[in-house]
């Protein structure tokens, strides 16, 4: 039995090594083709004789180029944390959390927000378990706040897309807005307007062992990233082509003079208008970005255009109708109104610091 183990140690490493030099290898390949998708896209539009001195062909253009883009950047990322995420799972966050007082339960789920990659709506499901597991209602509210507003995909789009310094403007303001809100919610003693189901929940609640992955080889990591990224990218590739598309069509067509009048930074009305326009849409940070990108290169403000993203990410008319499967009406418009005057805030913040980007 000893001698079968010994060869089967130094096979398991061939294995292991082996899998490090294809993810090596799968990287390089990855920033070879990030590097070379805007000449691709020249080369594209020339083979097809179509000029980008056109409203068409800018458009297209945008589209062929921001498209690979976002998916490259999308793939990346998730593989990446789907590799984290193995050290750090949701019953180990819900684990976490439970019994944190206001405060310091406070920012530590609004920064766990940032590395669990959950939408709005798939939130939510997270939200009724720490709950359940005795997590206060504000801490709970600070971390379904951050999860979809400030999670690691968006950060690292708007890394790709602006550069570092608005990325990180983005996460200390989203954080800020994650905490604050939380706080106040949980001042304000609301617990009396979450939905008798789930007050049941919490008072009927017996919380298990967590599950460790100390043991987990790293060949099982790396699958679980691979995993991610079929699950995630699989999930949300049609929100991005939609994206591209309406941001290509805004790129090419609208008229400058009439976004920045519309979105402009002088237009101090603008960032409440782009806050309520933003709610009823549904959308992720991977399908909102490209759009937000052709808003900019059309005149609009940046803080006008990240309150819109924000809306949107955090502030979705799915979201509601499902938080209201939880929540009493009252307490889904106070978190929407705390929420709302938050991104406003940061949307004024960031017209200030960028003026012009």
């Amino acid at each position: 039995m000893s001698a079968m183990s010994t060869n089967r140690q130094p096979a398991a490493a061939l294995v292991t090594l082996k899998l490090f030099a294809t993810v090596a290898l799968t990287g390089f390949l990855w920033l070879l083709v990030y590097g070379n998708l805007e000449p691709a896209a020249d080369f594209l539009l020339g083979t097809a004789g179509i000029s980008r001195a056109t409203r068409f062909g800018e458009a297209l253009h945008f589209f062929i180029y921001e498209v690979p883009k976002v998916l490259l950047l999308l793939a990346g990322v998730v593989f990446v944390m789907g590799v984290i995420h193995t050290f750090v799972s949701a019953e180990r966050t819900r684990a976490i959390l439970s019994g944190r007082r206001l405060g310091a339960g406070n920012v530590l789920a609004a920064s766990l927000g940032i590395v669990t990659p959950f939408c709005s709506c798939s939130a939510v499901p997270l939200f009724i378990g720490f709950l359940q597991a005795g997590v206060p209602l504000g801490v709970t509210f600070s971390f379904l706040i951050s999860a979809p507003m400030v999670n690691e995909v968006a950060l690292a789009l708007l890394f790709g897309m602006f550069g570092w310094k608005v990325a990180l403007l983005y996460m200390a303001m989203g954080l800020l807005v994650a905490i604050v809100a939380g706080m106040t919610i949980g001042r304000l003693g609301m617990e009396r307007w979450i939905e008798e189901w789930v007050q049941q929940l919490q008072q009927n609640c017996s919380c298990g062992a967590i599950e460790t992955d100390e043991a987990m080889s790293w060949k099982s990591r790396l699958q679980n990233g691979v995993t991610h990224v079929r699950e995630i990218v699989g999930k949300v590739w049609l929100y991005i082509v939609l994206g591209v598309g309406l941001g290509a069509g805004i790129h090419g067509y609208v008229p400058e003079n009439f976004m920045a009048s519309v979105m402009g930074a002088e237009a101090w009305w603008s960032v409440p208008a782009a806050v309520l326009l933003g709610v009823p849409m549904y959308s992720n940070a991977a399908g909102i970005l490209p759009v937000v990108q052709a808003l900019l290169g059309k005149g609009a403000a940046l803080g006008t255009v990240m309150a819109f993203m924000m809306s949107v990410i955090a502030l979705s008319a799915p979201e509601m109708i499902i938080l209201r499967k939880v929540l009493k009406p009252q307490l889904i418009a106070v978190f929407a109104g705390v929420v709302a005057l938050g991104i406003m805030l940061v949307g004024f913040v960031f017209n200030t610091v960028f003026p012009t980007l």
